[in-house]
């Protein structure tokens, strides 16, 4: 290591809006579907509820629902969760949707692409070396590492592969917070 003390980097990754469903949409080709504004749909059945998020499709804006509760008894359920299904609370909105079990039950897998950013501050390819960088995540958003650090970084998968030091793989999704350190250009004669 260098005898200079490294210059230590705050990464932050935000999620800016909810993710995409991969959904196929039963009028045309789209895969996609979004939850739009968010809403829930309740229907009564005597003492029993079904319980809907609504999804519309990106191409050609048909509804769909997502089913949360089936024939579920009116006491089963929260009463604080029922007014937030019947106010369509985003809080209440984003945690179904990014709940594992239910898009396992429904087979849905999320795309995250444009549904995040990362707030670091500019790298300046000038100063001293190495450089130590973590990352914060404000919400749970799975990125691969070696693309997130390329996109701070703005080098190539392939450059980050040989100049950063992870404890973790940098191939596989993690949505938790991490550090690396970034190495000097290795220069070769």
């Amino acid at each position: 290591m260098s005898s200079q003390p490294h210059i230590a980097l705050p990464w932050v990754v935000r999620r800016t809006r909810l993710p995409l469903l991969s959904l196929r949409c039963v009028d045309c080709p789209s895969r996609s579907a979004t939850t739009g504004k968010g809403r829930f749909r309740v229907n009564a059945n005597g003492k029993l509820l079904d319980v809907w998020l609504l999804v519309r499709c990106v191409s050609c804006d048909r509804t769909s629902k997502l089913t949360v509760h089936e024939r579920a008894p009116v006491r089963s359920l929260d009463p604080a969760l029922l007014d937030g299904y019947y106010a369509n609370d985003p809080t209440l909105v984003a945690a179904t949707l990014l709940d594992p079990q239910f898009a396992r039950r429904l087979g849905l897998a999320l795309d995250w692409q444009g549904a995040w950013q990362l707030d670091a501050p500019p790298a300046r390819l000038d100063e001293a070396w190495p450089w130590h960088v973590a990352v914060d995540f404000e919400a749970a958003v799975p990125i691969r590492p070696d693309r997130l650090i390329a996109q701070g970084l703005r080098l190539s998968r392939n450059e980050v592969l040989r100049r950063v030091k992870c404890d973790i793989s940098l191939r596989r999704h993690t949505s938790v917070g991490f550090t690396f350190i970034v190495m000097t250009k290795v220069s070769t004669y």
